[in-house]
């Protein structure tokens, strides 16, 4: 009766909790930022915010591009575009806005220097000159008008560093301006709207992942019990846990951000492998002939310990990425082991409460198909007893296998990987590589050296000789820096011929320039040139051509100025956001088991603590590691770049592949407390434990592949790869574990007592 009153009393407090989590659960954020990617305390970062506190961020800019398939060049198209450029520069967080129909060329006459529009709207009998101008403006092609002639873009300049509302207000608003012109073909590209799209994504992918997880969950359930009760036990306790869990962090302000499309996943995982172990060890011990209570207490006793601890090794696998500087890396990490031990104590209290209402035949039907795994880990034992060595050999064939394949990792990573497959930010994004620059920002840090300043003459030329060289790059598309002032002014005075478009040669025709380039307007110089003038940048937009080409470009390029350029002048660095997030890629190619490594000394030093032997230990250690080398050659194989999110694969499959094994190595260190031989605690620990550790790693592989429905890339690949490796998991668990244990574990040979002989009378 007491029991009884404790497990209802629980229930009350479940339902109490769940009032608490749904409330909660309305003031959960996403959010989405590149700067959540930056490696935090990286001295490129720093320089990096110190850098932009003297100029502004290189992506604080939104793009519009309208294209018109027959051609710009028509009066009434003109006009609109036009007022739509000047009516964007007044939306909400924008500073300014650019397009071509806002250029002008300054022109020389007696009466002083005045200025033309680069193209002249109203008379249409210009437009074949302006045409033939503009497309030999390096200034404009590939940033304001495509090189065919087709298609126009819009600069809008916003507030740094924008946040999601700033992001959404904006969005909102050029939506609904957009819709007053109604263009043919628009697209858009930048840093509000990637925000924007992106937590769309988020909010969908959690949505989308939860109910096919859920849909999964109950089909597996059923399959394996064939009762509706079991289904609802289990299901209805991982509704809470994740419930719950989902609650925990929005009371502790957490953000979701595009890996949350795996906690769901994650907590049907560890839900539905936590349910079967006790599930199937409470029907054993019904049947077994234990009243329900005793059998509740059995099972907790026997198989709580080791879910406990499978649930710690699970956490502290996952907080593995505390090691990860990237901010969302470390907060899933961090996020996956609140929800681990959230599941447990939900689930764990949940079944304790609800097991026991319920006779055997309410739970399970038993079919052939069930009795089938029995027969399965017979089999299963006799194998590993009669091929171990060849089972060992092949273990060690699979490693050198797996070795090279780590050898083969790259991180040629691409900004488009990341982008949401079928959706309009990617063909936005794929249209401004083809049209346009690009969306990758390109900065160059300049600095004088020797008391000169960042706009005289001499810091200027070498500017100049470093900007045309990365201008030989094919995918570097636009550049800009304060030369761009006197190349016009020099241009200017050559009738705006293209070719005219350079530097002065001397200095007396500089200073010339200079005189006039000092009424150019202030928030020219401000974003090119420091206050103090004791900094300047070179800044623009590239293709995405993947981290691995840019660094040979960067490297390329660095060695180019250190061969070509006076550095008694000046000297420069290559920074920006693109740097950092490659530099953020190679740190974690070359650190993706150095995190590990402190998880698995901890998870091997508990594991001692519970065995008492090292032999044991080392039998836990090796099927817990060997899969960790199998995802990584299959990152490397596969020719997928390694990334931040890629880069998880790793702390899920540790986290999760020691669950069975801590199971395995539970039962057998029970058997052999009960006296059972090596031999014989196999086969029992084989056909107590094997059966469910299948049916997990069935639920895994296909609980993970419901990443295959998500729209976001990297899911997608860690879903995969997850999968894949896992099952190569079983296969050490249930063949290599017991070749260790044979190899390892030994039957204490008793001592023989030796003969008396006969007394002599």
């Amino acid at each position: 009766m007491q029991s009884n009153r404790n497990r209802n009393l629980l229930l009350g407090l479940y339902g109490l909790l769940t009032v608490a989590s749904l409330f909660l659960l309305t003031r959960l954020k996403f959010s989405f930022d590149f700067e959540q990617f930056f490696p935090q305390g990286d001295p490129e970062y720093e320089f990096f915010k110190n850098y932009i506190k003297e100029f502004e961020t290189d992506d604080n800019f939104l793009l519009v591009a309208v294209e018109r398939r027959e051609g710009i060049f028509d009066q009434t198209f003109l006009e609109k575009f036009h007022d739509f450029t000047v009516k964007a520069g007044e939306l909400p967080h924008v500073t300014s806005s650019m397009s071509l129909t806002k250029m002008q060329y300054p022109l020389k006459t007696p009466f002083g220097v005045t200025a033309v529009p680069a193209v002249h709207i109203s008379d249409t009998s210009y437009y074949a000159t302006d045409r033939a101008r503009v497309l030999q403006d390096q200034r404009l092609v590939h940033n304001l008008i495509s090189e065919d002639g087709t298609a126009l873009s819009v600069l809008l300049k916003t507030v740094d560093r924008s946040s999601l509302e700033q992001a959404e207000e904006l969005m909102d608003a050029l939506n609904n301006l957009l819709k007053t012109y109604q263009f043919d073909e628009v697209h858009l590209l930048g840093r509000a709207y990637f925000q924007k799209e992106m937590v769309r994504m988020e909010m969908r992918e959690v949505a989308v992942s939860t109910v096919i997880a859920a849909l999964l969950a109950v089909a597996i359930l059923f399959f394996i019990f064939r009762r509706w009760w079991s289904v609802f036990i289990a299901m209805a306790g991982i509704g809470l846990a994740l419930l719950f869990f989902l609650g925990v962090l929005s009371a502790l302000g957490r953000e979701l951000n595009a890996l949350a499309a795996l906690y769901p996943i994650l907590m049907c995982i560890v839900g539905v492998a936590d349910t079967i172990h006790i599930l199937s060890k409470y029907l054993d011990e019904l049947e077994k002939g234990h009243d329900r209570q005793t059998a509740i207490r059995i099972t907790l006793k026997e198989i709580g310990l080791a879910t406990f601890i499978t649930c710690i090794t699970t956490a502290i696998g996952f907080a593995s990425l505390l090691t990860n500087r990237t901010a969302p890396i470390q907060g899933f990490g961090v996020n996956a082991a609140i929800g681990v031990v959230t599941a447990f104590f939900v689930i764990y209290g949940w079944l304790w409460a609800m097991l026991p209402r319920f006779r055997t035949e309410q739970l399970i039907k038993f079919t052939p198909e069930y009795a089938f795994w029995g027969k399965f880990m017979a089999w299963t034992y006799r194998f590993t007893k009669a091929n171990g060595r060849k089972i060992a050999w092949v273990s060690v064939g699979l490693l050198a296998f797996c070795l090279v394949g780590i050898s083969l990792i790259n991180t040629n990573y691409r900004i488009k990987n990341n982008l949401p497959r079928g959706r309009q930010l990617t063909a936005d994004f794929l249209y401004f590589e083809q049209k346009f620059s690009g969306f990758r920002p390109v900065e160059i840090a300049v600095f004088p050296q020797n008391g000169y300043k960042a706009d005289d003459f001499e810091v200027l030329r070498e500017m100049d000789k470093v900007e045309n060289h990365v201008r030989s790059y094919p995918f570097v598309k636009t550049l800009a820096s304060a030369n761009d002032l006197y190349r016009s002014l020099h241009a200017m005075s050559y009738g705006n011929r293209p070719e005219a478009y350079r530097l002065p040669d001397s200095l007396a025709e500089f200073e010339r320039y200079q005189r006039l380039a000092d009424k150019a307007p202030p928030s020219f110089a401000n974003v090119l040139l420091s206050k103090n003038r004791d900094k300047a940048r070179i800044t623009g937009r590239m293709q995405d051509v993947g981290r691995d080409t840019v660094e040979m470009m960067q490297t390329s390029v660095e060695n180019w100025w250190r061969a070509n350029t006076d550095s008694s002048v000046a000297k420069f660095k290559i920074t920006g956001t693109g740097v950092i997030l490659d530099k953020n890629s190679a740190y974690i190619r070359d650190n993706m088991l150095q995190g590990l490594i402190p998880s698995v000394l901890i998870v091997a030093f508990i594991m001692a603590l519970l065995f008492k032997n090292w032999r044991m230990v080392l039998v836990f250690c090796v099927p817990n590691v060997f899969p960790l080398f199998f995802a990584g050659a299959l990152i490397g194989y596969l020719g997928i770049p390694l990334e931040a999110g890629i880069a998880t694969v790793f702390s899920i499959v540790f986290g999760i592949a020691t669950d069975d094994t801590v199971h395995f190595l539970s039962n057998f260190k029970l058997c052999r407390s009960r006296g059972l031989s090596v031999e014989e605690s196999l086969r029992v620990t084989l056909a107590e434990t094997g059966k469910a550790m299948c049916l997990g790693s069935i639920i895994l592989f296909f609980s993970f592949l419901v990443m295959l429905f998500s729209i976001h890339p990297p899911s997608v690949t860690v879903g995969l790869l997850v999968s894949a490796t896992l099952a190569g998991a079983l296969f050490c668990d249930l063949l290599l574990a017991p070749v260790l244990v044979r190899w390892l574990i030994r039957d204490k040979k008793e001592k023989p007592v030796p003969l008396q002989e006969p007394a002599i009378v």
